[in-house]
């Protein structure tokens, strides 16, 4: 009775600490998804989601991934563009082919998912753009 006791002592702590410092790092990232829809009428012509994280305190925004999405065609081809505070355009990416989902609907990223990617700092302009339409889909790192 006594070593189970004793036993029990040892085990509880160790089972409610955490199992690795993997968790505590994770908590130091803040990650954030930006969306906004151009164009009129119903639906995204085109539609842009940006995935960006940071670490808290920090004026860097790192892009994890660029999601670039146009109701109302079969096909298309899109790009991305950046702008950091008080600098010009850039070309992020070259010409993509979006893929078609369904009906009149085509989609495309660039990136993955994690804390990879390029930085940029914060109030950087994000802008999708698909080859033949003038219109842009733009969001705002925060």
């Amino acid at each position: 009775m006594i070593i189970s006791v004793a036993l029990t002592a040892v085990l509880v702590p160790l089972a409610t600490a955490p199992a690795s410092s993997a968790p505590m790092a994770a908590r130091a990232y803040v990650d954030k998804r930006v969306r906004a829809c151009a164009g009129e009428g119903s639906g995204c012509r085109p539609g842009a989601v940006a995935h960006y994280w940071y670490k808290r305190g920090s004026t860097a925004r790192g892009v994890g991934w660029v999601y670039a999405s146009r109701e109302g065609v079969r096909s298309g081809t899109a790009r991305w563009h950046v702008k950091k505070p008080g600098g010009t355009w850039k070309a992020a990416s070259g010409w993509k082919r979006a893929a078609r989902v369904g009906g009149n609907f085509v989609e495309t990223s660039w990136g993955r998912d994690g804390h990879t990617g390029p930085v940029y700092p914060r109030g950087t302009r994000i802008c999708v753009q698909f080859k033949g339409l003038s219109t842009k889909a733009c969001v705002t790192l925060k």
